[in-house]
Formats: structure tokens, C-alpha cells, sequence
């Protein structure tokens, strides 16, 4: 049986933290994890931007459970959830907060936060690896390729699927040797509900599709950041994403990590990646602290 999309209501931790960076002044960021990976993965990058001055979350999709056990155990929770109802989430918990934050999302959470970045309810966004959106016209043989076990099988626009450790080292974190991929997949790796995958896919050929983002919209500071050996969504496509908003007169920047895979925000290579991120939001303007 296919389980209804969890309804998105802030969890306890959304509103603790909201209640402590309304309270520090401290400028708040939320995290937002892609397909395949529990928001713990992002706790590196909590604890590195609370230690730079931010109020750093990284909350669940709805249907996550706490931990990765508990979202392995109930994968019917994720069944059926979209972008819209993802987006949807992380409305609620910004809603929350006295001030916008800065998103930082991977993967789909690359395109969520481009949509609340559109939407004004970002102040900055950083998409990493960013899922493709409405007006991105090509797609790579390699990114069909490797999104075929989902697409392939239309039950899996209400269910969920699951990447064996071959496939994850094949596709998601090709770019580190064997035994570091293991390790994320035994660590990390969750269940992951089709239906963002056809939603991307179809989302040239529907209007109202969720996976459309407001790219003329008078927005903050975005930056895009892609990899070079990434075989999910590859460079080509982050290129192309970024190159959506040639036309923007907000700031927009670009920039690829030649050597990296799409496992760059969780493997061991995910400081150069975040340091330079913490870097670039310090230029353009987003410091630690809005009071």
C-alpha cells in the first residue's frame, strides 16, 4: 500500500531553532538534502557554519524519520512526496524565523532552495549539484542513464526506491575510491521517493510543473556549484542551470569542482566544498550575523 505524503508541520527542532537565531541575531541557514541521503549527512556543515557565527538546521524531507534507521524502516512514509511538498516543508520551517535565511541545498535540495530563493524567502541560496528545473533542455545520456531503475518503472512515481552500495559507488559517489563509498552508503543512504525524479524529468512539458523556478525574479545572491566527474546530475547540467539566469540582474555565480562527484557535500572532500561557500557568502554580503 502506498502511503499518503506526510502533511509538512515544523517538527520541535524547527521551532528550537527558530526560537535561538531569532533570539542570537545570528544570520540563520537551513539545509536542505537530496535524494538518497538523511539530513544528518549535513551535520559537518552545521557544526562549520555554527562555529562561523550562523544558526545552522538541516531538517528532514517530509517522511524522514530522526535517524537513518528509522527512515530505512518506513520507506512507505516517503512514498509519493514531491518537490512541491518538499518546498512546501521548508516554507513552514523559514516561516518560523524573524529574518530570511540562506538556503543550502544538494541535489533537489539544490533546486528547492532555488524555488525559495525565487519565491523571496531566502536572502541567499547556494545550489549544489542542483536537480534539473523547467528550461533546462539537455539531458546528458550518463543522467538518463543513471536515473533509468526510477524512471523505468512507472510505479515508482508513488513509491520509493533504494541504491544498493554498487549502484551508490557507481553513480553517487564514483569520484571516491570504493571503500569511502561503502562507508557514506552504510552511514547515510535512506530511501528516496520517485516522483521528484518525473518531475524533473517532464518539467519541459508542463506548465505548471513543481520543478519550475522563478529565475527573473528580484532575488538574493545565488551561487551554483557543480562537479566535474558527477554522473547524477552532471556538469553540463549545472552549466545549464546556471546559465538560466544570464538575464537576472542579481547576482548569479558559477562554480565547478573539477574532481568531484555528486557525493561532494558528504565525502571526504566536503570542507573545500563548504569553504568555499562560507567564503563566497561572506563577499557577497551575507555575514554571520543580521543583528
Amino acid at each position: 500500500m502506498t502511503a499518503q505524503p506526510t502533511t509538512s508541520t515544523p517538527t520541535a527542532q524547527d521551532l528550537g531553532f527558530a526560537a535561538r537565531a531569532n533570539a542570537s541575531g545570528r544570520t540563520p541557514v537551513v539545509f536542505v538534502h537530496g535524494l538518497w541521503l538523511h539530513a544528518g549527512s549535513w551535520q559537518p556543515w552545521v557544526e562549520l557554519f555554527e562555529s562561523a557565527g550562523y544558526a545552522a538546521h538541516a531538517p528532514g524531507w517530509p517522511g524522514d524519520g530522526a535517524t537513518v534507521a528509522e527512515t530505512r524502516a518506513h520507506p512507505e512514509a516517503l512514498a509519493g512526496v514531491g518537490v512541491e511538498q518538499v518546498t512546501e516543508r521548508f516554507r513552514q520551517v523559514i516561516d518560523a524565523l524573524d529574518v530570511p535565511p540562506i538556503v543550502v541545498g544538494h541535489s533537489f535540495g539544490g533546486l528547492v532552495a532555488q524555488k525559495l530563493l525565487g519565491e523571496g524567502l531566502a536572502r541567499a541560496a547556494v545550489a549544489v549539484d542542483p536537480a534539473q528545473m523547467r528550461g533546462v533542455l539537455r539531458l546528458p545520456v550518463v543522467q538518463l542513464w543513471n536515473a533509468l531503475p526510477v524512471l523505468g518503472n512507472p510505479a515508482q512515481l508513488r513509491g520509493t526506491n533504494s541504491q544498493s552500495a554498487d549502484r551508490f559507488a557507481r553513480t553517487f559517489a564514483n569520484a571516491v575510491p570504493r571503500a569511502e563509498s561503502d562507508e557514506i552508503h552504510a552511514r547515510w543512504t535512506i530511501p528516496a521517493p520517485g516522483r521528484p525524479l518525473f518531475e524533473a524529468a517532464v518539467a519541459n512539458l508542463l506548465a505548471g510543473t513543481p520543478a519550475a523556478v522563478r529565475t527573473g525574479a528580484d532575488r538574493g545572491p545565488l551561487l551554483v556549484i557543480g562537479a566535474g566527474r558527477d554522473r547524477t546530475v552532471p556538469a553540463v547540467t549545472t552549466r545549464a542551470i546556471a546559465a538560466r539566469y544570464r538575464a537576472a540582474s542579481s547576482i548569479t555565480e558559477y562554480e565547478e569542482f573539477p574532481g568531484k562527484g555528486h557525493s561532494l557535500v558528504v565525502d571526504s572532500g566536503w570542507r573545500e566544498v563548504a569553504d568555499y561557500a562560507l567564503q563566497w557568502l561572506t563577499f557577497v554580503g551575507q555575514p554571520a550575523r543580521t543583528a
